[in-house]
């Protein structure tokens, strides 16, 4: 695969555990965040990273004799996709009410209230920051829940619902998030992250479930 000399260097991605790695900010996605989870037997980039060298070269590596799929969490997460798409050709899954958004992108899967992947990684429709946002739970052994930007970094150990200028519904935001605490298996607690800036955590890249829960109301 050639990268081309216009493509920026850019950073690498950070690996957070054995499995889980965290990209820079992206500027095509308002600052957002892109993750990698190493899955059996497919592995899942969810949202778009920096479209840069080390981005292609990191996920040359990461993918090696494997089949990734691509997860899109909301229209925020979308960045430079299509770009990628024509680098990789992995298959990209959304929510049915953002497939419009992604005229060029062969490959393309989408689901309504829910899906699962081959790696049993379950997807949960949670319209509220845009109309097709959704949350992916990773569950036991990585116990990890990809919440796209339902809930954004408030402060340095806590994620929140956050109401901006660019929410598509607060109150079906307010009503995903109600919707969310009852599909979490209640044993689960999950560790959180967020597609949003991660720049509020001061380093910190994943925020604990219940650490967040107190947060939750505040903001409602």
């Amino acid at each position: 695969m050639t990268i081309t000399s216009e493509r920026q260097s850019g950073n690498t991605p950070e690996q957070v555990n054995d499995d889980l790695w965290v990209f820079p900010p992206n500027q095509f996605c308002n600052g957002g965040t892109a993750w990698w989870l190493s899955c059996s037997p497919e592995p899942v980039l969810v949202d778009c990273p920096p479209l840069t060298n080390q981005t292609i070269k990191a996920l040359e590596k990461l993918s090696e004799g494997k089949k990734p799929k691509i997860v899109l969490t909301n229209r925020e997460g979308h960045g430079q996709i299509a770009s990628l798409q024509a680098i990789f050709r992995w298959p990209v899954l959304v929510q049915e009410q953002e497939a419009y958004l992604l005229p060029g992108i062969t490959k393309l899967d989408t689901f309504s209230e829910e899906s699962i992947t081959l790696a049993g990684l379950k997807l949960l429709w949670t319209p509220g920051p845009s109309p097709g946002s959704c949350v992916m739970h990773a569950p036991h052994p990585w116990n990890v829940l990809f919440c796209g930007r339902l809930l954004i970094p408030v402060s340095t150990d806590s994620l929140a619902p956050v109401r901006n200028r660019r929410t598509f519904h607060w109150g079906r935001l307010q009503k995903s998030l109600q919707k969310l605490q009852e599909w979490i298996p209640p044993e689960s607690s999950p560790l959180l992250a967020s597609g949003a800036p991660l720049s509020k955590l001061m380093g910190a890249k994943l925020v604990g479930w219940e650490a967040s829960k107190s947060a939750f109301k505040r903001n409602h």
